[in-house]
């Protein structure tokens, strides 16, 4: 459903492309430092504190269960206040919690800090980009969308490969202090690139699934929906955090890891270029199931996919480009069913159980890893759970158009 070109929410071009850049810059920055550093630093920080591999990425995925818990606060204080704020005090913290792992003394203080960044993340990352672009962007919304997710794409081709770099002269908790100065620079770009008014929520009976149908969030759509995403996000990212172990596995030094990861990361930029093409070309229905389809896929590449290095690069560039389409399915899939009313409410509601998908994922490549004699097998049962996603794709879709 489009926005009325007279929303009072939307901007006028020259602030919404602003507001664009400022997203831009702050996400790859977050991105980078919050989620993309950790896989590079992980068998680095393991060695030198003699800590548990596997509780030290439980540490890391209760960060993402804390974002999706609370996220759905964050989602309802931006449809009533504004990302402002929210966005910018989450800088602050996710300032101060890098900080304080870097300076970490034991493994709860350390566990302490990922819990914060948690917090950070469900103020920083993407769901409020997405509802603050949704909400200023009007019809141009996919275009600033599409901006701000390429640019985020490049996270991990840029801060894999840096934190690698930083990670031999330094050793991981410096790395961590020099990480947590770069992401200073959000705080104030949070704080006065996103002061355009904002006029709260509207106030209109909660959205239906159909004319006399449950809320949106109680349909079947709405929850199949959530299923699928669930599920293709937890091959996704189990294939990210794992994808640097499994490298290694196969021979490869912790630099050239970090590169085709990196790599990945280009992928995203290619897969989310070719989105408003795929957009323009197909239905919601089938653009939905093909890119989940792509996910499943160059998972089971990379599971049966051994090398030479070359090859290596290229699939994993290819299921960059699968993550990067998919992402923006994710961003658009309230508004392509359901319209911008509540988005951020009901953008919140998706992304709870899908930050659980997240935060379980990278304990359950490794934990597939373990107990199925490898990760290529891990890669193959990551797979499956994103064929079954594939299937899930057709429900989707409500049955009867929405209320405006």
């Amino acid at each position: 459903m489009a926005e009325l070109a007279t929303d009072e929410r939307v901007l006028p071009t020259p602030a919404l492309r602003r507001v664009t850049a400022v997203l831009c810059a702050t996400e790859i920055v977050s991105w980078g430092v919050l989620y993309y550093a950790f896989p590079v630093v992980l068998a680095d920080l393991v060695a030198d504190t003699g800590w548990p591999m596997g509780a030290v990425v439980a540490a890391f995925s209760l960060s993402q269960v804390v974002a999706g818990v609370t996220g759905v606060g964050v989602g309802r204080w931006i449809d009533a206040h504004g990302p402002r704020g929210v966005m910018t005090a989450g800088s602050g913290l996710a300032v101060v919690a890098v900080a304080g792992m870097a300076a970490t003394q034991n493994l709860a203080w350390f566990v302490a800090a990922w819990l914060m960044v948690g917090v950070a993340c469900a103020a920083t990352l993407y769901a409020p980009a997405f509802a603050a672009l949704t909400h200023w962007g009007g019809a141009d919304r996919v275009k600033a969308l599409t901006a701000v997710t390429l640019v985020a794409g490049l996270a991990s081709t840029v801060f894999a490969p840096l934190t690698a770099v930083l990670l031999g002269p330094l050793g991981w908790r410096d790395t961590y202090g020099v990480l947590a100065a770069i992401l200073l620079i959000t705080v104030p770009m949070h704080w006065w690139g996103l002061r355009h008014p904002w006029p709260g929520p509207h106030h209109r009976a909660e959205p239906t699934a159909g004319l006399d149908g449950p809320p949106v969030w109680r349909s079947g759509a709405f929850l199949a929906l959530t299923a699928a995403i669930c599920l293709a996000a937890a091959a996704i990212y189990a294939g990210v955090i794992n994808l640097v172990p499994m490298l290694l596995e196969r021979g490869l030094s912790t630099e050239s890891a970090a590169v085709v990861l990196g790599v990945g990361g280009v992928g995203q930029v290619c897969g989310r270029l070719g989105y408003r093409r795929l957009e323009a070309a197909t239905s919601v229905r089938t653009r939905t199931t093909l890119v989940v389809a792509a996910v499943a896929a160059t998972t089971l590449l990379l599971a049966v996919v051994p090398g030479p290095y070359a090859l290596l690069a290229v699939v994993s560039f290819l299921a960059g480009t699968a993550r990067g389409a998919c992402t923006l399915i994710q961003a658009t899939a309230v508004t392509d069913r359901w319209g911008v009313h509540r988005y951020g409410t009901l953008n919140g509601l998706l992304s709870a159980p899908l930050m659980f998908a997240v935060a379980l994922s990278p304990w359950l490549g490794t934990v597939l890893a373990e107990n199925l004699g490898g990760y290529p097998a891990a890669f193959g049962v990551l797979a499956g759970l994103a064929v079954a996603a594939t299937l899930l794709t057709p429900l989707t879709m409500p049955r009867r158009p929405v209320l405006p």
